[in-house]
């Protein structure tokens, strides 16, 4: 059984890298993978916070910064937290990180590693790409937020959590374009692609390593289901 993890940057490093996090995240994945050989995983790393950080910094000096620049500042950041959790995972990951999920792709392990490909989408959209190739059919979406709700929490305080939700309504929600370091639970390209691939996905708090762990058992959890 093969899921693929879309592990957001605001976990991997908030604002330094989450030692406490990767240790007890590497622990529950270790346990789950266990002695089973069928379960693998695609952990797909995005940049969060150092990506935006030096987004941010490049808008500051430059008012007239590209689109093109800006993501390949963010794509820079997730090869940075690829690379790390990589090497958190060498033993059982001894494949190279993937930075392009179209190109040739040794899978020897029981987890597969990538990071950001190219300007114009998130790693969400690269671990949509590496599902369908793959034949992934569940995309666990790890970020600092436990559900998605109806709208930004902290700008209203009516939005309401929600435990799933149509493809449809939700695209509805975050739109279809996408702009360099925007902070939707989904991206939009990648929305659009799971759609029409019929792959399910499930956003949920990425630092409850247990609740993630029940995700890919298909156990009760916290979260909202897309599809």
């Amino acid at each position: 059984m093969l899921s693929v993890l879309s592990l957001g940057g605001s976990i991997i490093a908030p604002d330094k890298v989450d030692t406490a996090f990767l240790s007890d995240f590497r622990k529950a994945v270790m346990e789950y993978l266990g002695e089973d050989e069928e379960r693998k995983l695609i952990l797909v790393c995005g940049g969060g916070a150092p990506a935006r950080i030096y987004q941010g910094a490049l808008r500051e000096i430059r008012s007239d910064a590209d689109a093109y620049t800006q993501d390949m500042l963010g794509i820079r950041a997730t090869h940075l937290n690829g690379a790390l959790v990589r090497a958190v995972f060498s033993d059982v990951c001894p494949d190279d990180l993937v930075t392009d999920p179209t190109g040739d792709i040794a899978f020897s392990g029981r987890i597969l590693v990538a990071a950001g490909w190219k300007p114009g989408f998130s790693t969400d959209t690269d671990a949509v790409y590496l599902a369908k190739r793959f034949g992934g059919k569940l995309i666990v979406n790890l970020s600092n937020i436990a559900k998605v709700y109806t709208d930004d929490p902290r700008k209203n305080p009516e939005a309401k959590p929600l435990d799933d939700i149509s493809w449809d309504d939700f695209i509805k929600m975050v739109g279809t374009e996408w702009v360099p370091g925007k902070n939707t639970p989904f991206d939009p390209i990648a929305s659009g692609l799971a759609r029409e691939a019929g792959i399910r996905v499930v956003c949920a708090d990425g630092r409850n390593t247990e609740n993630t762990i029940r995700i890919l058992k298909g156990e009760a959890y916290t979260g909202t289901t897309i599809g």
